[in-house]
């Protein structure tokens, strides 16, 4: 027992004493090194530490949205937006040891440098952010960047951009700085084009440029792409035949569309003088209006066509049926003039030789109420529906309060007004045996809105008859294009001013379809007031219809109609 004991018997104690101390020198030891470490970061590193939270910081910015693009019928994007920045100023964060650089960053963004240097007498305490120079191009905020000055910060933005300026001006419009739509297309569909910004936190420097993207905290939704009927192909041949017979005839404004004769879809829609929308300084508010759909006027001699067929189809006349016209002709008190005798013509001859004295006499021959009715049916007084801002309705007089000569002057196309488009719509039920389509900007699959006006037979037997007009002893001989059969009529239209007619003031007009045997596209030409001395439709719409009727048929590939412009085929034996 003794041994047990020597053999497990403790060799020392265990001084608790002296562990105690070693803990105790330890703690105050890692509590002076924190001390040391707090006053070398709150007092001896303060300035460095705050410099470099000023240079570095989380922030939440707005994740702006594309707004849709606008394409043409063939993906041609004929509007789209572009990432750009907008630089602002903090007066909060400006120093005064920069202010001889504000003088480089004014004439960089072409700001008055007063406006700059008065930033430094805003009161220290007072936070005011301002807007610099909004939507500017990425490389021009570089360099502002690179100058390095305290609160000048930059925005991402997004900036519209028309890659076809002038030539799809008026139809699309444009959008303000805030990117809602102003005028055209843009202002239209400005709800589905527009889209919904997000938010993302991001990292920033002291200039306020972005870093690093950290999270998206609302994704941003853009706006739906909106595809046209517009063939940008055809849209130029248009804009680049009509400014040519704009110059050339000195006209005070110039428009024309290009329908779809099958179903309503608009090809092209352009107007002088142009715009670029994207460069609107100092353009009046006038040059932004697209007069195919806007503007209205009284069409002329070219409703005769839909006045010989309405007849035709409530068998008022027959076809056989000729009328006797002397020049002039007397209607209860008034005169209505023919620019000369031409004697006995026939319906074709009427329309050929445009005779305001034949049409009187067939207009007269239909009941008040039907005739107003075979021109409401047309789409007259009542808007073509294409959706575009301010789209014109026209008028017809109420058939109620007609007095013989006021139904004669209707059978002309006076008393009446219309739009560019509505007159080109109306001649759809002529193009199409009878069928008046509705008009479309926006592609579609089929005109659920199409409606039979005439029979087949009326309609192709008055498309025949305005074959005439573009013959050779025609008023539109101008007007034929080479190897195709042409129908389409005339119109040369004494403006109104003040309810009175203006004295050496016409509208230039003319209307037409091509192939005639079976029309796929319908041209409307409108001149206003061309000063170079030629006035008639005939003589200066007819010729850009011919031009750009030329150049449609061309790129659609439409196969000729007229027999004796085809080629030979040669064969071997």
């Amino acid at each position: 027992m003794a041994d047990f004991f020597e053999l497990h018997k403790p060799e020392h104690k265990v001084n608790y004493a002296a562990r105690r101390k070693q803990v105790l020198v330890l703690a105050y030891m890692a509590t002076a090194v924190l001390a040391v470490r707090a006053i070398d970061l709150h007092i001896v590193k303060k300035f460095f530490l705050q410099q470099k939270a000023q240079n570095q910081y989380v922030s939440k910015v707005v994740a702006p949205a594309y707004r849709g693009r606008i394409l043409d019928r063939n993906g041609e994007v004929l509007a789209m937006s572009t990432p750009v920045k907008t630089v602002a100023v903090d007066t909060r964060q400006l120093k005064k040891e920069d202010e001889d650089k504000f003088s480089v960053i004014a004439d960089k963004l072409n700001v008055a440098e007063q406006e700059i240097s008065k930033w430094l007498t805003i009161a220290p305490n007072r936070h005011r952010y301002f807007y610099l120079k909004r939507r500017i191009n990425p490389d021009l905020a570089e360099q502002v960047q690179q100058l390095k000055v305290s609160g000048i910060h930059f925005e991402d933005e997004l900036k519209r951009f028309y890659p076809h300026g002038e030539v799809t001006g008026h139809l699309i419009g444009f959008t303000n700085i805030d990117d809602q739509g102003q005028e055209g297309l843009e202002r239209a569909y400005q709800r589905s084009l527009q889209g919904v910004s997000g938010k993302k936190r991001v990292i920033q420097d002291g200039q306020g440029q972005i870093i690093k993207d950290i999270e998206h905290i609302v994704e941003p939704v853009d706006g739906t792409d909106l595809r046209l009927t517009i063939d940008n192909r055809i849209q130029y041949l248009a804009y680049r035949e009509l400014q040519k017979a704009f110059l050339k005839h000195k006209a005070k404004t110039a428009s024309l569309v290009v329908l779809n004769a099958k179903n309503g879809e608009i090809l092209a829609a352009v107007n002088q003088p142009a715009f670029n929308p994207n460069n609107r300084k100092n353009i009046v508010a006038s040059r932004y209006q697209n007069r195919v759909m806007v503007d209205t006027f009284e069409p002329g001699s070219t409703v005769k066509p839909f006045v010989v067929a309405a007849a035709l189809q409530g068998k008022f006349i027959r076809p056989k049926d000729r009328f006797k016209t002397e020049g002039i002709y007397r209607l209860d008190g008034n005169v209505i003039k023919d620019a000369r005798n031409y004697g006995v013509l026939s319906l074709g001859g009427a329309i050929k030789k445009s005779s305001n004295i034949a049409l009187s006499k067939i207009a007269l021959k239909m009941p008040p109420e039907y005739m107003w009715d075979s021109y409401r049916q047309l789409g007259f007084g009542i808007s073509a529906g294409v959706g575009f801002p301010v789209e014109a309705a026209g008028s017809v007089m109420d058939f109620h309060g007609w007095n013989r000569f006021e139904q004669a002057t209707l059978s002309f196309g006076y008393g009446m007004s219309a739009s560019l488009l509505q007159l080109a719509r109306a001649y759809t039920a002529l193009a199409d045996d009878g069928i008046l389509h509705s008009v479309s900007l926006l592609s579609r699959q089929q005109d659920f809105d199409q409606q039979r006006v005439y029979s087949a037979e009326t309609a192709k037997a008055v498309r025949t008859m305005m074959e005439r007009v573009v013959s050779i002893d025609g008023t539109a001989r101008k007007a034929r294009v080479e190897g195709y059969r042409v129908a389409g009529k005339t119109g040369t239209v004494r403006k109104v001013n003040n309810g009175e007619y203006v004295e050496n003031a016409y509208l230039s007009l003319f209307v037409g379809m091509a192939p005639a045997s079976a029309p796929r596209f319908i041209i409307a030409v409108m001149i206003d007031e061309p000063s170079a001395g030629e006035y008639y439709g005939g003589a200066v719409a007819a010729p850009v219809f011919s031009a750009v009727m030329a150049g449609t048929l061309r790129t659609y590939a439409v196969s000729p109609d007229q027999e004796d412009s085809m080629p030979l085929l040669l064969t071997r034996k």
